[in-house]
C-alpha cells in the first residue's frame, strides 16, 4: 500500500464551456461571471489527468457542493 500513497492524480470536473475571444478574457476581472454553454441540470464531465474517465451530476447539499458519478466511461483500448 505504500506505494499508492506516492501516486499523484489531477481530478478536473468540467461544468460547461464557452467559446470568448482573447481580447474579453483579457478584460475580465476579479468576480467576473462567465456564461457556460450548458444548464445546471447538463452532466458534467469528470476527468482524470486530462482524461475522461465518467460522466455525473452536481449536488448542492447546503453549503456543500459535491459531484455525483453516474456513469463510468469505457477506457480506450490502448489504455487497457
Amino acid at each position: 500500500m505504500a506505494t499508492f500513497d506516492k501516486v499523484s492524480i489531477d481530478i478536473t470536473v468540467v461544468l460547461g464551456t464557452t467559446l470568448m475571444p482573447i481580447h474579453q478574457v483579457l478584460r475580465l476581472g476579479r468576480g467576473a461571471i462567465i456564461e457556460l454553454e450548458s444548464s445546471e441540470d447538463d452532466a458534467v464531465s469528470i476527468l482524470a489527468n486530462n482524461l475522461p474517465i465518467a460522466k455525473g451530476t452536481v449536488v448542492v447539499n447546503g453549503n456543500r457542493i459535491a459531484v455525483e458519478v453516474g456513469e463510468l466511461l469505457p477506457r480506450p483500448s490502448n489504455m487497457r
